[in-house]
């Protein structure tokens, strides 16, 4: 191996986890090149309306980590751009990129439009996936970076015709153009950049549904597919949000969504299951019913509901128990049109009893699959990478991230279907292994962003600019924006007022940061979306142009407005008006607050030493920081030590041995076996843990790994008769030879016991798989055995499928039985007998087992609560940790510096733990990459002369960043933990202590104008 390594990342693809990579490679030190085939970076995601199961706008989402990215000095981006050729190895590479003439100058270009009015071409938009129009010369989409047309070279009529031959034909966009952008002289270009390591998450395209005729795609106008239906929803869609039939723009009534176009099917070999579309299915119908102006009915036919991710079951009962969507569990025959020329469609199905139905609709909407794009297979190609019989990258087995190249790493769908959560999970692991692999290079290739000197506006005439957003129709479709716009004008202080279609886009970030010059404002209100997500990005724009961040205030008209009033919009906008004016007055009376700087202490704390812990000890020690990991068990490996094989057949034994191995041996790791947490205080930073031996350790980050439990099963005579087991205990009893095992004839397998229930009401995700393998396992030793499955939805996702088509073919028998039918055991003399009642049959059938596997439920952790009181951090109903936020910080918490990983988070297979643990060393290390913590500064403070030490302020801060001097009489706040939840200053009976930037004078002046 090279031992000149380049402190640089190539990241090919520019999708969310493109973008994730790119953000996290930069802030920790590392030069990022950022390679998007297409003319902007945003991947599928901008095309989508809303995400699961949060139903945040996929835009609301992106948008911040587009400027973020395009802002970042040391992310260098190319779009129109693909890579052409590669040499080198790991620590050392040459690549070669090819940027396609976009014939409009990205200096020049103000992303004004006035090129795409004048040109007269149109063609079909291929974001809007063939729904709408777009020019010759165009923008991909409205928030689009970079904010700069291109022009189609396919489709322009100078380029087509009047290039080769030296006529001037058209140029009306050269004409139209003030900046003297376009340049038809532009040529292809090629350059080669030297990086360490390369990401590769190039996204992936959908299913051709074309290609399965008997669903009537491409003949029948109202069958579209899932990508299709996001645009109709989709406020920047080509009907701006309104739900009408592309062809007739008539609202449909009644809409069915058919799964599985694409998926789980043998003949076109595609007999994986995309994991997504059952997911995206359900948003789909229950967001139709929120967009539409009239009732809509809307049905999901399906075979199996595969619902397995993190609170996914409870999107799912509450759609089917509380929203009306209709589930019918059917084989689709086909679709047919309309024998009324109606336009509807008719779906021809089967239930499950067998009863031929035929239902007509007025849309049909086919979930389509997700396969390897055609850049994807390229780009393997080119780097001799190993796929699987689909085309995706084959990533080795237990890596999460490494591909067959040492170096290159992959996420996203580049390496099989998957969510946003886990794409993004992904990108922070690959991220955190190419910052493992190029440590010693960590801030060589970087700049550091200066921003100007800040004006001093202390004393000046306030000037407030209020900018009111419509977010496509997320608020503008039920709050009238121009009105509200209109009423802010009428306010004090307020100088400049005006709205924009989506605020918090790049071309919106630009134009404030101009404003603020033009205008000479000095106070920046901006009603819009939640400032959670959102107050960092337009904080970030008045740094940019000169003005302190703190004079600045959000108010959210989304999610308390146009969500919670979507039905009332003159409520709604009234609201609105009242929260803008709120907002207006706080503006007025924020002062300038200056950052607290800490140093930042280097070194990682990692609780938990299972296959979560350990590996994200390693990466983070091969990132180059200590790393402290504590075990509270004697032994390290966790439950893992109990499995025998991982679900691609690797020896997990000899796995779980080699990571304890790595751990015991790593010169950055610094192990405590056997020892549990006493007490845990501190900050980002600045932790200080203390062990049960007494120990306290120091540290700036924590990763909590503590893994789950297995669930004790209270029903089907577990624990009464030794013939009845665990999932777990079955691995071990086939892995020691068991007799029960291996004299047994009659095998049972029992799914959902302790989930899906009221007790646990979620899917424990792996468990349908585990019980296949285990089930293959036995009927391949011993075939003629009788081997039983018997399930409520068979959730075999990814490329688990294929084990459940083989278990299938091998004789294996699957029996699903209902919710309000669960199988029932009992033991007459001394045989088992499993009674359950067959829904083809439609009657109780009895088998009598030799051996009972019961598929038991993963829980939560135990010390889960103590854990959370500690570092004070959050867990869901379940008691998993709960994550910062499900799309965009899935291993973060929202306590700063602290971080998460494994079945503590949520179940997960052995891959995705690992996946995980990368990820959470990932952003781990972004943190420790910085030499200071910087705080915002809007803490709590003390009026000592007021102050009577009481102590109430104490006892409420539920961060410990207040406590009372017994020598002085008086409360002191400690900046660095307080998060200015302002408890103190509500609970202070004297109204000593206040909280900058919302003192108690600015609530009564806000209640006062109100």
């Amino acid at each position: 191996m090279s031992q000149n390594k380049i402190g640089s990342v190539l990241i090919v693809g520019a999708g969310i986890a493109g973008i994730q990579a790119a953000l996290d490679l930069a802030e920790s030190g590392y030069l990022v090149h950022l390679v998007e085939e297409s003319s902007a970076i945003g991947g599928t995601m901008p095309m989508l309306d809303k995400t699961f199961p949060t139903n945040d706008c996929s835009m609301c989402i992106l948008s911040p980590k587009l400027v973020e990215c395009g802002r970042h000095l040391n992310v260098r981006t190319y779009t129109n751009s693909q890579v052409v050729k590669t040499e080198g190895e790991a620590g050392n590479f040459k690549v070669t990129i090819k940027q396609k003439a976009r014939y409009i100058d990205l200096e020049k270009c103000t992303g004004c439009g006035a090129c795409a009015e004048a040109c007269p071409v149109k063609v079909d938009d291929e974001f809007n996936q063939g729904l709408g129009k777009r020019k010759a010369a165009f923008k991909q989409y409205s928030q689009a970076f970079p904010n700069a047309y291109g022009i189609d070279e396919k489709n322009c009529l100078y380029q087509t015709r009047g290039k080769a031959k030296g006529k001037d034909i058209c140029l009306k966009c050269v004409k139209a153009c003030q900046a003297g952008a376009i340049d038809h002289q532009m040529e292809d270009k090629e350059f080669e950049v030297e990086v360490g390591s390369m990401i590769l998450n190039p996204g992936f395209k959908i299913f051709d549904a074309s290609r399965l005729d008997y669903y009537g795609y491409g003949k029948i106008k109202s069958v579209i597919t899932s990508l299709e239906f996001e645009r109709l929803l989709s406020a920047s869609g080509p009907f701006d949000g309104h739900l009408v039939r592309p062809f007739d723009q008539k609202e449909p009534q009644k809409i069915a969504w058919i799964q599985c176009v694409g998926s789980r099917n043998a003949k076109i070999n595609n007999n994986y299951c995309s994991g997504v579309c059952c997911m995206y299915a359900i948003k789909e119908a229950v967001i139709a019913k929120e967009h539409s102006h009239i009732p809509v009915d809307t049905t999901i036919f399906y075979m199996d509901m595969r619902t397995p991710g993190k609170d996914f079951e409870k999107y799912y009962n509450n759609a089917k128990n509380n929203q009306g969507v209709n589930f019918i569990r059917s084989r689709v025959y086909e679709v047919t049109e309309a024998k009324d020329d109606s336009g509807d469609a008719c779906i021809r199905y089967s239930t499950e009893d067998g009863k031929i139905c035929e239902d007509q609709f007025d849309l049909v909407v086919l979930s389509v699959g997700l396969e390897p794009g055609d850049s994807s297979k390229e780009l393997a190609q080119m780097l001799d990478l190993k796929v699987n019989k689909f085309g995706f990258a084959e990533l080795e087995p237990l890596s999460g991230v490494n591909t067959s190249k040492a170096g290159v790493f992959a996420a996203g769908a580049f390496s099989g279907p998957r969510d946003i959560p886990e794409t993004v999970m992904q990108a922070s692991a690959a991220a955190g292994a190419a910052s493992a692999l190029l440590s010693d290079e960590r801030g060589t290739l970087v700049s550091e962003k200066e921003y100007p000197p800040e004006l001093d506006v202390v004393g000046d005439v306030i000037r407030t600019g209020v900018f009111i957003c419509h977010c496509g129709v997320n608020i503008g479709g039920v709050v009238d924006v121009p009105s509200v716009v209109e009423y802010a004008k009428t306010l004090p202080t307020v100088a400049y007022a005006t709205d924009k279609i989506y605020a918090c886009s790049q071309d919106a970030q630009a134009s404030i940061k101009a404003l603020i010059s033009e205008q000479k404002l000095n106070r920046i209100v901006v009603s819009s979306c939640s400032p959670r997500t959102h107050e960092p990005l337009f904080q970030e724009t008045l740094k940019e142009a000169g003005l302190n961040a703190h004079l600045f205030d959000m108010a959210n008209i989304r999610d308390q407005c146009s969500w919670v009033h979507m039905h009332e919009p003159e409520k709604a906008t009234e609201k609105a008006k009242d929260l803008t004016k709120l907002a207006i007055v706080r503006a007025s009376m924020q002062q300038p607050v200056q950052p607290i700087f800490m140093s930042m202490n280097h070194t990682a704390l990692v609780i938990g030493g299972g296959v979560a812990g350990m590996t994200s000890a390693v990466s983070l020690a091969d990132q180059g920081y200590e790393v402290h990991l504590v075990e509270k068990d004697n032994a390290l490996g966790g439950v893992a030590r109990r499995f025998s094989t991982g679900f691609r057949g690797e020896d997990m034994k000899a796995f779980v041995a080699g990571l304890i191995d790595q751990v015991s041996n790593h010169p950055n790791i610094k192990l405590h076996v056997g020892v549990g947490i006493k007490d845990v205080g501190g900050f980002l930073g600045n932790f200080t843990t203390t062990l049960e031996n007494g120990e306290q350790l120091a540290h700036g980050v924590a990763l909590l790994t503590i893994g789950g439990q297995e669930y004790k099963p209270k029903e089907y005579l577990y624990g009464q008769d030794d013939r009845v087991m665990t999932q777990i205990e079955m691995d071990e009893a086939i892995y020691n030879h068991d007799p029960k095992v291996d004299n047994a004839k009659n095998f049972v397998f029992i799914q959902c016991v302790g989930s899906r229930s009221d007790e646990n009401p979620y899917c424990s995700r792996t468990c349908c798989t585990k019980s296949v393998k285990l089930a293959l396992k036995v009927k391949k030793k011993n075939p003629g055995a009788n081997v039983f499955v018997l399930y409520r939805d068979m959730r075999t996702y990814g490329y688990y499928e294929e084990d459940y088509e083989e278990a299938r073919r091998i004789g294996i028998i699957f029996v699903r039985y209902s919710e309000n039918a669960k199988p029932v055991l009992s033991k007459e003399a001394d045989t088992l007998v499993v009674t359950v009642t067959d829904h083809v049959l439609d009657r109780p059938i009895e088998i009598e087992a030799d051996l009972v596997c019961l598929a038991a439920a993963i829980k939560a952790p135990a010390d889960g609560k103590k854990l959370s009181k500690w570092f004070k951090i959050p867990l869901n109903a379940e008691g998993f940790f709960l994550e910062a936020h499900m799309k965009l910080r899935p291993v973060d918490f929202s306590t700063d510096g602290v971080f998460m990983a494994g079945i503590a988070h949520s179940p997960k297979n052995m891959e995705e733990v690992v996946a995980q643990a990368k990820a959470a060393a990932g952003r781990a290390g972004v943190a420790l990459s910085q030499d200071q913590v910087e705080s915002a500064g809007l803490n709590a403070f003390v009026n000592k002369r007021k102050c009577t030490a009481c102590g109430t302020c104490e006892a409420v801060c539920s961060a410990k960043a207040v406590t009372v001097d017994m020598v002085n009489r008086v409360a002191v706040v400690n900046d660095a933990l307080c998060k200015g939840c302002g408890a103190c200053a509500s609970s202070c009976r004297c109204g000593a202590i206040s909280l900058r930037g919302c003192t108690n004078e600015q609530i009564v002046e806000m209640l006062n104008s109100l």
